[in-house]
């Protein structure tokens, strides 16, 4: 069934931001003080990314991005990022069901055809079967980093200048906005970080400039549809003057 405002128990803000990203961190942490292995905390965190995308969808945000593995993650140890594709996996083979039916679009950011090819199979599935909807965004970051992003989308526009098919005078943000792999969503609002940490992680540095921000202490596993809508009330409540008065 959708949820609702009423089945998570949270009324919805007055103001909301059409989009919210999240960095999900945490997972290690929780699992140390319950000892228990990290990998159960990767597994409560894919617990915490379902309830947070029914909530968001309750809510009525336009559109949710989760920082799920950046391209920095693949200094972990092996069994972790394995550990970590097969949650990935879980998590597409038991929920693109209900993303389907929710009428959600599922978008991917990164470079993700790095990983396992059966695990490129499950997200180019999931990101056809839900093309054609019509509904809010989930927008999954995958072996994505910010700095390479950009550094991309420079290379094209430098490449098209160089053959003659746009003045480079003509290169201004909304040419760089064209070539970020987050085009097709709204602008981003809320970036929301958990466990304590006070920095960006390589994330959305082009996407947040304009952002608000907020720092909870919350571990991720713990982060839930109560925490989602304190975290836009908090928004609801900045004065976001984009530099003027």
């Amino acid at each position: 069934m959708m949820a609702t405002a009423a089945a998570t128990h949270q009324p919805v803000p007055e103001v909301l931001p059409r989009h919210v990203a999240i960095i999900m961190d945490g997972n290690g942490r929780w699992a140390a003080r319950r000892h228990l292995p990290r990998a159960a905390g990767h597994r409560a965190g894919v617990e915490a990314v379902r309830t947070v995308t029914r909530a968001a969808r309750a809510m009525g945000l336009e559109a949710l991005t989760l920082y799920a593995f950046s391209s920095e993650n693949w200094r972990r140890p092996e069994d972790e990022v394995s550990g970590l594709m097969g949650l990935l996996k879980f998590f597409i083979r038991h929920d693109l069901a209900e993303l389907v039916r929710e009428n959600v679009r599922l978008r991917v950011i990164g470079d993700y055809r790095r990983f396992p090819a059966d695990v490129v199979a499950l997200v180019e599935d999931a990101v056809e079967r839900t093309a054609a909807n019509t509904g809010p965004i989930l927008a999954i970051a995958l072996n994505y980093g910010a700095q390479a992003e950009l550094v991309a989308a420079a290379q094209r526009l430098a490449a098209r200048a160089a053959a003659g098919g746009m003045d480079p005078a003509a290169i201004d943000v909304d040419a760089v906005e064209r070539e970020l792999e987050t085009r097709e969503l709204p602008p981003l609002d809320l970036l929301i970080r958990t466990s304590g940490e006070q920095r960006l992680s390589n994330f959305l540095l082009w996407q947040a400039a304009y952002a608000e921000l907020l720092f909870v202490e919350t571990l991720w596993p713990d982060f839930g549809a109560a925490d989602l809508a304190a975290a836009v009330d908090a928004f609801g409540r900045r004065q976001r003057r984009y530099g003027g008065l």
